[in-house]
C-alpha cells in the first residue's frame, strides 16, 4: 500500500552542458529521450517514483524557463507541484525550499530527493531500497543517502566511506570524498569500504529542516522567512524576491559532509548518472568495432570506439577515427576526442563568448 506520507522531490533545473550540442539551454538533457523509449529522462524518473509515491506527492523543482516544458511532459501533475526557481542556486537552496513547501502540507512527510537525469536498470531492486530507506528515516532523525557498489575506479563520481553497520543494509557514513584522482579511486575500489555517491537522498521533513537551520543558518533565514505563506499564491512572489540572494552551495558540501547523523544504504541497481557522453557510450549497444551510433545513420570504415549522435535522416560517413565523439544537433556539429569530454564545457563557454547565445 502506498504511504501517503511519502514525498518525492525531483531536481530538474540543470542545463546539462556536458551533453552539448545535444543538450541546449532551451532544451536540456532531462527533457530529452536518449534511448528512443518515447519518454524523456524526466518522464522516466517521474514514472519510476510514481510506482511507490502518489502522483500528487511528487514535486519538480526547476528553473522558471522550463515551466512550460515540465507542464507539457508531465500533464499528470498540478502546476502547484512545480517549484520554479528564478535563478540557479545549487542543490541546498533547492532542497531547502522544497522541504519548507512540503512541511506546510504535511509535517510528517518523508522525502526522497532525486536528480531528474539518472538511469536505473534494476528498477524493482531500486524501488525496494527507496521504500526501505523512507521507512528507516521515518523512525529517527537521520539523513540517508544511497551508495552504489563501484565496479571500476571511476574518477567522475564522489565516494562514500562506510563505518559501522546500523541495521540490515544501513551504515553510518565515515567520510565523503569528491571526485578522486585515478590512483586514489583504485585504492577506494580495492578497499571495499567505498561506494559511489548517487546523489539520491532520503529524510524526514523535520530532520532536513533541522539540518538546514543548524548547518546553513544563512540559507535557512532566507527560505524560512516565507514559511507562513508556503502553499499560497504569494509563495512564488516571496521566492522570486529572496531566492537569488541564497548562498550557492550543494547539499553535499553544506549539509551531508558536516552532519553527524548521516547514513548510507548500499546497493547495485544498474545505476548511471548519465553525466557525460562517455557514460552514455558505456551503456549503449556497440558494433563489432565498439562504435555506438545513437541517433541518425552512419557508415563507418576502419574506425573504432566512437560515438555518433546525429539528427534523424542525417548520414555521417566516417573513415579512420578512433575514440571520437561526433555529435550534431540543430546548428552545431561537435567533433572531439571522446575521452576529453571534460573540455566540452570550455567549448560551450568559448562559443558563448565569441558567438553569443545562438549556438548555446
Amino acid at each position: 500500500m502506498i504511504n501517503k506520507d511519502n514525498y518525492c522531490v525531483i531536481m530538474g533545473g540543470g542545463i546539462g552542458s556536458r551533453f552539448w550540442p545535444f543538450s541546449r539551454k532551451s532544451l536540456p538533457k532531462q527533457f530529452l529521450d536518449f534511448f528512443g523509449t518515447g519518454r524523456s529522462l524526466l518522464q522516466q524518473t517521474f514514472d519510476r517514483f510514481n510506482k511507490i509515491i502518489p502522483a500528487e506527492n511528487i514535486l519538480i523543482v526547476t528553473n522558471d524557463i522550463y515551466a512550460d516544458l515540465v507542464k507539457f511532459q508531465l500533464p499528470e501533475i498540478n502546476p502547484d507541484q512545480i517549484l520554479l526557481e528564478p535563478t540557479r542556486r545549487n542543490t541546498a537552496p533547492c532542497i531547502a525550499w522544497a522541504s519548507y513547501h512540503i512541511l506546510a502540507k504535511n509535517p510528517n512527510a518523508n522525502i526522497v530527493v532525486a536528480p531528474s537525469d539518472h538511469l536505473i536498470l534494476k528498477e524493482d531492486e531500486f524501488l525496494n531500497a527507496i521504500e526501505k530507506g523512507l521507512e528507516f528515516v521515518s523512525k529517527s532523525e537521520k539523513l540517508l543517502t544511497l551508495g552504489i557498489k563501484p565496479n571500476r575506479p571511476e574518477t567522475g563520481y564522489g565516494y562514500i566511506q562506510i563505518a559501522e553497520q546500523e541495521s540490515d543494509n544501513f551504515y553510518k557514513v565515515k567520510t565523503f570524498t569528491e571526485k578522486p584522482e585515478l590512483e586514489l579511486a583504485k585504492v577506494f575500489l580495492e578497499s571495499g569500504e567505498f561506494y559511489w555517491n548517487s546523489g539520491l537522498f532520503m529524510w524526514n521533513v523535520q530532520s532536513i529542516i533541522h539540518a538546514v537551520e543548524t548547518l546553513l543558518p544563512e540559507l535557512s533565514e532566507k527560505i524560512k522567512a516565507g514559511k507562513e505563506i508556503y502553499g499560497t499564491p504569494k509563495e512564488k512572489e516571496f521566492i522570486d524576491r529572496n531566492f537569488p540572494s541564497c548562498p550557492n552551495v550543494s547539499v553535499d558540501i553544506g549539509i551531508m559532509e558536516k552532519a553527524n547523523n548521516v547514513y548510507v544504504s548500499l546497493g547495485d541497481f544498474g545505476w548511471s548518472d548519465l553525466g557525460t557522453w562517455g557514460s552514455l557510450y558505456d551503456l549503449s549497444p556497440k558494433d563489432e568495432h565498439q562504435n555506438v551510433v545513437l541517433k541518425g545513420d552512419a557508415i563507418i570504415y576502419n574506425s573504432k570506439d566512437n560515438i555518433v549522435v546525429l539528427p534523424k535522416n542525417k548520414l555521417a560517413v566516417i573513415e579512420g577515427l578512433e575514440g571520437y565523439l561526433i555529435a550534431e544537433s540543430d546548428n552545431v556539429l561537435l567533433i572531439c576526442k571522446k575521452d576529453e569530454e571534460h573540455a566540452i564545457r570550455k567549448y560551450v563557454n568559448d562559443t558563448q563568448i565569441k558567438l553569443g547565445e545562438d549556438y548555446i
